[in-house]
């Protein structure tokens, strides 16, 4: 078993930050794209929901590959096809195109989060496994308060094709990493060689697992909330509450330091009590804040809604890091398998979440505050009710 050093753990961190810096460096540039390729806003909104159904399917096909030939290959593969759409974005004259590149990105970018999941559980297990998630969940909520920035700065200096470019030198660089750096964790004795319909029967059992299914919808459904509120928040900050739009920045980036304290006492609780029960804790906060919000809601006060928002995704870093860890323990030698169906879920969860949001906007935070509530609901039902 390969050490744990922090070499190790700054690639797990590079290999889960895809997500985030590929969604949100491009974000200030939504205008000068709609004006370069010459569309509509909403044209250029859809590729954010492209991207993530690329890395909502891809997982699925990442995770067996990554049980069957080791981590590294199927990891290469991905980054190339990555570094291939950001290129393909980065060159690119027409929405559809670009629509179609950004789904390619997110096929290939999927690949490190898959890989980095799969291989804190190779190396790692029990209360270590659970210290691990969390400090990549410090650089996974630290990457969407930065990549605005980056992507801003980016924008200035280049032009909106310049942040794609510069995600395409950072999927080769990461290559390269990998290719000189990083061990292969997992050993041939280890790996799988299933069929097609052996890896259907992977995914239907895990389906069917009562235990690990109680512990992934424990983690998703919370999960589902966070993209609620990443869908919902800026027209409740700067439409209803009247929040400068420079100064949302400020409260996004709070929320997201929120998660980051709550991982690292997340660490911290887990070598002290049982994970179960720290799970449990964050839960019936995060249900605790939902609810709250969504009595709040309408009430127009700011800090009625800022302050149970802020509990809620706070205690992300609570809940993510342990029902993956959790979830993921139950699977042994089918890790990947099972890190592909959570991210799956987790994305594919959060796609339905804000497009819900978006269906029932009515001008008021209700519908954001609603989901949010049911979102963290659900995830406590599910730890209560499935898990035995």
């Amino acid at each position: 078993m390969p050490r744990v050093s922090a070499l190790l753990v700054t690639i797990l961190a590079a290999m889960s930050a895809f997500g985030p810096l590929a969604t949100d460096m491009y974000l200030p540039a939504f205008p000068a794209i709609t004006a370069g390729l010459v569309t509509d806003p909403a044209a250029v909104q859809t590729t954010i929901a492209t991207f993530f159904a690329g890395m909502a399917i891809a997982q699925l096909v990442f995770g067996p590959l990554a049980d069957r030939f080791g981590r590294r290959p199927p990891l290469l593969v991905g980054l190339a096809i990555f570094v291939l759409g950001s290129i393909g974005c980065a060159l690119t004259g027409n929405i559809g195109w670009f629509t179609l590149w950004r789904f390619i990105q997110g096929l290939g970018g999927c690949a490190g989060m898959v890989m980095a999941r799969a291989i804190v559980r190779d190396i790692s297990e029990g209360p270590a496994t659970i210290r691990l998630m969390s400090r990549l969940m410090l650089v996974v909520t630290l990457a969407p308060i930065l990549a605005p920035s980056i992507g801003s700065l980016l924008l200035g200096l280049g032009g909106w094709r310049a942040i794609f470019w510069a995600l395409a030198v950072y999927g080769a660089g990461l290559a390269a990493v990998v290719t000189r750096i990083l061990p292969e964790t997992l050993t041939p004795e280890r790996r799988r060689r299933d069929s097609l319909g052996g890896i259907l029967l992977v995914y239907a059992r895990m389906l069917g697992n009562r235990q690990f299914m109680g512990l992934t919808l424990a983690g998703v459904l919370p999960m589902a909330g966070m993209f609620a509120y990443i869908a919902g928040s800026p027209f409740v900050f700067m439409e209803l509450h009247q929040i400068p739009p420079a100064h949302y920045g400020f409260y996004f980036g709070a929320n997201a330091v929120g998660i980051m304290a709550v991982s690292q006492l997340n660490a911290w609780l887990s070598t002290r009590m049982a994970p179960e029960r720290v799970l449990l804790i964050g839960l019936v906060s995060m249900t605790t804040a939902g609810v709250a919000l969504a009595i709040l809601a309408n009430s127009g006060s700011f800090i009625g809604v800022a302050l149970p928002l802020f509990v809620y995704v706070a205690s992300i870093g609570m809940v993510m890091p342990i029902a993956s860890a959790l979830a993921m323990g139950l699977q042994g030698r089918t890790a990947g398998s099972a890190s592909a169906l959570i991210g799956t879920l987790q994305f594919g969860g959060g796609a339905v979440a804000g497009a819900i949001v978006g269906a029932l906007h009515d001008g008021t935070a209700l519908p954001m505050a609603v989901v949010i509530a049911l979102a963290g609901t659900g995830g406590l039902l599910s730890r209560l009710i499935l898990v035995r």
